[in-house]
């Protein structure tokens, strides 16, 4: 339910940043979110409702890719940031154009970038942003300002390409802010003792695109035979992992430290 809360509001900074600084100087933002601001003002389609049904196929990838749980808060992401969208007036709170690219991006990626870290999406490019992140040594923010310069070409071929520079300075801010609330490359030692590593090393295969080491030990105290998991993964991770755990067994002990540095293969082939 916290979660819940928490991408909500998320979703109400992020529509508030469109509206009051964005949207009104006709600044594009970040992923489908500033695709639809852009269909919204070249056409009579208000942004909140291409803002979901272009984030219809997405949430069905992201269900695929990257679970259940973070698909559902997602889908909470994207119905509530449609809702702000269409009920906040897009009236802009100052004339200056700078300011508004300035504070707009920043506000957004605060927005993103809280409901990031609470295991959720905003969905649209967002979801691609994390499935390529898991698989490489790319933070989510440089991959989101990547995949958006083609948002400020069309910018500059569409409208002028001085608003496409403001628009490439909001996008810029917005994957700079994401980087530090979601602290998503951030790496994490787990370590796991458990009694039942077989079905939690299915599931964590299945689910995490990182290897798995696992060794036999036991306890010191009942001398009863553990299993011990150890992972290098993001701290983005970190949540789905503990879940899955604890799917399997609440009393197993989770040992999480910060990792340094990495040398080899981060990301588990997949083929």
């Amino acid at each position: 339910m916290l979660k819940n809360l928490i991408v909500v509001v998320g979703s109400f900074i992020i529509a508030f940043a469109f509206n009051a600084f964005l949207v009104p100087h006709e600044i594009l933002s970040s992923g489908i979110s500033g695709i639809a601001i852009l269909v919204g003002l070249i056409t009579p389609f208000d942004t909140g409702i291409l803002n979901f049904v272009m984030n219809v196929p997405l949430l069905i990838l992201g269900y695929y890719k990257l679970g259940k749980q973070i698909t559902l808060n997602t889908l909470v992401c994207v119905l509530s940031l449609s809702v702000f969208l269409y009920v906040i007036p897009a009236e802009s709170i100052t004339d200056n154009i700078l300011l508004s690219a300035i504070f707009g991006g920043a506000i957004g990626g605060v927005g993103i970038g809280l409901i990031m870290k609470y295991s959720g999406t905003s969905g649209g490019m967002d979801i691609i942003a994390i499935i390529i992140s898991r698989s490489s040594n790319f933070s989510v923010g440089l991959l989101l300002t990547g995949m958006n310069s083609v948002i400020v070409l069309i910018s500059g071929m569409i409208f002028n390409w001085e608003i496409a520079l403001y628009t490439l300075l909001s996008i810029y801010l917005t994957g700079k802010a994401i980087d530090t609330i979601y602290t998503n490359h951030e790496k994490i030692t787990m370590q796991i003792i458990t009694t039942v590593a077989e079905p939690i090393r299915q599931e964590l295969l299945a689910s995490i695109y990182r290897g798995v080491t696992v060794t036999e030990g036991y306890g010191g105290y009942t001398l009863e035979k553990k299993y011990i998991l150890l992972m290098v993964v993001t701290r983005y991770e970190t949540a789905q992992i503990k879940q899955i755990v604890r799917k399997h067994d609440e009393q197993a002990f989770i040992n999480i430290t910060q990792t340094i540095e990495v040398d080899g293969n981060f990301a588990r082939n997949i083929h």
